[in-house]
């Protein structure tokens, strides 16, 4: 696996700042929310990880290049 590098790491982070709200879009994972859940960011950890606070309860990470969101304005969009 090839990590991101810091330019990119720091631009994630910017633009998904801790409490941004996000719906996933896909996650390749069997214990995954279901496509369309949101939930809030808690933080980019240092390999790119978006680290989500489901509302479905869980709190599984959206990996770098392999999983998407997308911000929503907030929480009633």
């Amino acid at each position: 696996m090839r990590y991101p590098s810091k330019e990119t790491i720091e631009a994630l982070r910017r633009e998904y700042p801790a409490g941004t709200i996000v719906e996933l879009l896909f996650m390749d994972d069997p214990q995954s929310p279901p496509v369309g859940a949101r939930g809030k960011v808690i933080a980019v950890d240092d390999i790119g990880t978006i680290h989500v606070a489901w509302r479905t309860g869980g709190s599984l990470g959206v990996a770098y290049g392999q999983d998407s969101v997308r911000k929503v304005a907030d929480e009633d969009d």
